[in-house]
């Protein structure tokens, strides 16, 4: 069993390779892209202020909290979020259960809120200082960026490529060889798994030499979470492709998996103060937690116990996949 694996893996990460076009592509946007977003985002200026009100539930009525052109978020863990001051990420903190409120002693936009506070009435709080460095948005992205980049690696290149295979009678042949399909499905899955991990590494370490990206976590870690989070995509694709045999197919399903997830998986923008439901939403998806987990890590410097529930789903959901796309997979 394992020659007949190894065989099909040889051959699937020849085909990969030799086609140069695909490869430089899967190499290239992603880099090309976080360079864009650098150069164009490198003087951020953000048209209006975000502040964090704690607790989430208050009663406080306030002209200071009715104010235009700012987004006022409710805020759950009072500990995270002034983390989140110190970092720019919030340009004020109000605590009204503790009556005080939390500044960056170097953020702009924390200095405007400041002087609009203490001349509002009703808004009698107390000063603390926090500090921090300003997390740039090519920091903030990059995470989102790699994992965006697995999503498409490991759903087109491994759903779509045996939707083809199918089509085009490649399964039908295998089918007739003493291949099984748990060695065909298990070669698929530890093809797309070491060359997208090789290409998100490829793209990481290019970005931190020309970029100096921001880590401040393990890089172990990091890595774990790319492995499940591939792993968790590429059941996904399996699953999708177990039966269908049309290519046409195939893309709409397939794009139909990839935008939710592009749009609510927190990429290109942060969730907080989002609709509820839409929070509760994003969680299903498998690049969520890769995105949340490596933003953590790389930014936060977040340990294994603070993503480990992104890890469980991210392990749990490989799991369930994969039996399902076995339990349903056919040849022709």
């Amino acid at each position: 069993m394992f020659k007949h694996f190894l065989a099909v893996l040889t051959a699937r990460n020849k085909e990969f390779t030799r086609d140069r076009s695909s490869l430089a592509w899967n190499i290239l946007f992603p880099f090309l892209l976080v360079v864009g977003l650098s150069l164009a985002f490198s003087n951020d200026k953000r048209d209006r202020f975000k502040i964090g009100v704690y607790p989430a539930q208050h009663q406080l009525q306030a002209e200071f909290l009715e104010l235009d052109y700012i987004r006022y978020i409710e805020i759950d863990d009072l500990e995270d979020a002034t983390v989140k001051v110190s970092k720019h990420q919030l340009d004020m903190l109000l605590d009204l259960s503790g009556s005080k409120y939390y500044v960056n002693d170097s953020a702009p936009n924390g200095y405007v809120l400041e002087q609009i506070l203490v001349n509002s009435p009703g808004m009698n709080l107390s000063k603390t200082q926090v500090s921090g460095d300003d997390v740039r948005y090519v920091d903030w992205a990059l995470p989102g960026i790699l994992g965006m980049n697995l999503m498409f690696s490991c759903l087109f290149g491994v759903g779509y490529v045996i939707v083809r295979y199918r089509k085009n009678g490649v399964l039908k042949r295998l089918k007739a060889t003493p291949l099984s399909a748990f060695s065909f499905l298990s070669a698929q899955v530890a093809s797309r798994l070491l060359l997208s991990i090789s290409v998100t590494m490829i793209i990481y370490i290019g970005t931190k030499l020309f970029l100096n990206t921001t880590m401040n976590g393990s890089h172990v870690l990091l890595l774990l979470v790319f492995i499940l989070g591939a792993l968790s995509l590429i059941s996904l694709s399996l699953l999708m492709s177990t039966r269908t045999s049309s290519e046409e197919l195939a893309g709409g399903l397939l794009n139909l998996m990839v935008w939710p997830m592009m749009v609510l998986s927190g990429v290109w923008f942060s969730l907080e103060g989002a609709h509820p439901m839409l929070q509760k939403l994003s969680l299903i998806f498998p690049l969520t937690h890769v995105t949340s987990a490596a933003r953590a890590i790389m930014i936060d410097s977040a340990g294994f116990l603070q993503i480990l529930p992104n890890l469980l789903v991210l392990a749990v959901s490989t799991v369930v996949l994969l039996v399902l796309a076995a339990w349903f997979f056919k040849w022709e």
